[in-house]
C-alpha cells in the first residue's frame, strides 16, 4: 500500500505533465488510441465514483452553517464563465463545434483539482470543497439549461437528454462512492490513497482518446484553440476574486472563490461534448485539463507566499482538519 501510495502522490504532483506527455504521444501515434473514444463515459464515471467515496457529511456542512458564500461563489461560476466562454467564442470567431464547446466547458460544475489548489494557495478549503460538492450537484440541471441558451445557435442542445448523461457519469456514480462509503468505511480508508492514481488514469485516456480522434483539428486550430481556453480561464480567476471582492468576502474566500470559479470539471465536458456535440466540440475541454493544471499551481504558489488570516468555518478545529487531511491524502 506504500508503494501504491507513493505513486499515487508522485502521479497527482505532476498531473499536468503526464497529461501533456500523453497528449503529445497521442498526438504523433493516433491510431493506437483511436478505439478509446468508446470508454470515455465510463472512464469519467470511475472518477466521479472516487469522489463519491470520498466524501463525509463535513464537506456539505459549510452550506447549511454559513450559506452565502458558498451560494454565491456556484452563483458566480455558473454566471461567469458560461457568459466568458459565450463572448471569447465570439471575439475568436471560433467555429460552431469549438464554440459549443468552449460555452460547454464555462457550463460544467467545478473541478476536484481545484480544492487541492486552494488548499496549497492558503485559501478557506472548507469553502472550496463546499462549492465542488454543491456546484456538481446542481450540474444536471444548470448546465444543459445554461448550454440550451448560450451554445443553441451554433449545435443543436437536447436538455432532457444531457440531464440523464450528467446523472448517468456524476450523480450515480458519486452516490454509490457515497453508500460504499457509509457501509464499509474502514475499507475505504485503506484504499483511499489508490484514489488520486486512479483518477489520473483515467483523465490521461480520455485526453489520449480524444486527442487521437483530432490530429487534423488540432494542426489546424490548436493556437486558437490553447488561447481561447487560457484567456477563459484566466478571466475566470480574475472575475471570481474581483465578485468576492464585491461580496466583501475576507482573502481566504477570495482565493477560494477565484480557484473554484476558474478551474472546471473538464473530464465532465469532454465526455458531454464527445457524446452530444463531437469530437472537436472535447478539444476545449482537454486543453483545458492540461492548463487549469499548469495555471492552477502558478497561482497557487504565488499565494502560498502570502499568508492570511483564515475565518473559522466549522464547528471544531478536528473538523477543518479532517477536510484537511482528506484533500492532502487524496488529492480530491
Amino acid at each position: 500500500m506504500k508503494v501504491i501510495e507513493s505513486i499515487s502522490r508522485i502521479a497527482g504532483k505532476y498531473f499536468a505533465l503526464w497529461v501533456i506527455a500523453a497528449a503529445l504521444i497521442a498526438f504523433f501515434l493516433p491510431d493506437a488510441f483511436l478505439g478509446l473514444g468508446a470508454y470515455i463515459t465510463i472512464l469519467l464515471g470511475v472518477v466521479m465514483f472516487g469522489m463519491g467515496l470520498t466524501l463525509k457529511p463535513v464537506d456539505f456542512k459549510l452550506v447549511v452553517k454559513k450559506p452565502l458564500p458558498v451560494v454565491a461563489g456556484v452563483a458566480a461560476q455558473y454566471l461567469l464563465m458560461p457568459l466568458i466562454a459565450f463572448g471569447i467564442a465570439y471575439l475568436l470567431n471560433l467555429p460552431a463545434e469549438l464554440a459549443a464547446g468552449l460555452v460547454l466547458l464555462g457550463s460544467v460544475p467545478g473541478g476536484t483539482a481545484s480544492n487541492v489548489m486552494v488548499y496549497l494557495a492558503k485559501g478557506n478549503l472548507a469553502l472550496s470543497v463546499a462549492m465542488t460538492s454543491f456546484s456538481t450537484l446542481l450540474a444536471p440541471i444548470l448546465t444543459p439549461v445554461i448550454l440550451l441558451m448560450l451554445a443553441g445557435q451554433w449545435l443543436p442542445v437536447d436538455p432532457v437528454s444531457m440531464f440523464l448523461s450528467i446523472v448517468q457519469v456524476i450523480i450515480v456514480p458519486i452516490t454509490l462512492g457515497v453508500l460504499i462509503r457509509k457501509l464499509f468505511p474502514q475499507t475505504v480508508d485503506k484504499s483511499a490513497t489508490a484514489i488520486p492514481l486512479i483518477s489520473v488514469l483515467a483523465i490521461i485516456i480520455i485526453v489520449c482518446a480524444v486527442v487521437a480522434a483530432n490530429v487534423e483539428s488540432i494542426t489546424s486550430s490548436g493556437l486558437q484553440i490553447f488561447t481561447a481556453v487560457a484567456l477563459h480561464n484566466l478571466l475566470g480567476l480574475l472575475l471570481g476574486y474581483g465578485a468576492a471582492m464585491m461580496m466583501k468576502l475576507d482573502e481566504s474566500k477570495r482565493r477560494a472563490i477565484s480557484i473554484e470559479v476558474g478551474m472546471q470539471n473538464s473530464g465532465l465536458g469532454v465526455a458531454l461534448a464527445t457524446a452530444h456535440f463531437g469530437p472537436l466540440a472535447a478539444l476545449p475541454n482537454v486543453v483545458a485539463a492540461v492548463w487549469h493544471n499548469i495555471s492552477g499551481p502558478i497561482l497557487a504558489t504565488f499565494w502560498s507566499k502570502k499568508p492570511v488570516k483564515e475565518e473559522e468555518e466549522l464547528e471544531s478545529e478536528s473538523e477543518k482538519e479532517e477536510v484537511e487531511s482528506r484533500v492532502q491524502r487524496t488529492g480530491n
